[in-house]
C-alpha cells in the first residue's frame, strides 16, 4: 500500500491531523493507538506507512508538503466559467 502514499487520505482529514498536531493533541511518533484515539483509524495503513517513527516536526513537514502540493495542483486545474 506504500505506493499510494497519502493520496487516499482526504485533504480535510490531513488538515484535521495537522491541526491536532499544532494544538499538541497528537502524540508523535505515531502509533496505532494514537491514530485510533484521534479518530483516523480508517487511514491507519497510509498514516503509519509514511509517518511512523517520525517526531512532530517531521510529521508537520510531511503534512504541510502534501497539503501544499494538493493546493498547487488544485490551482493549476482549469476552471469552468
Amino acid at each position: 500500500m506504500l505506493q499510494n502514499a497519502l493520496v487516499r487520505v482526504p485533504t480535510e482529514d490531513l488538515k484535521r491531523l495537522l491541526a491536532l498536531l499544532h494544538r499538541g493533541e497528537l502524540q508523535c511518533p505515531l502509533t496505532p493507538v494514537e491514530v485510533t484515539r484521534c479518530g483516523f483509524q480508517i487511514h491507519m495503513d497510509a498514516l503509519l506507512g509514511h509517518l511512523r517513527g517520525l517526531e512532530a516536526p517531521a510529521v508537520r513537514a510531511v503534512l504541510t508538503a502534501v497539503l501544499l502540493e494538493r493546493q498547487a495542483a488544485q490551482e493549476r486545474m482549469p476552471r469552468l466559467v
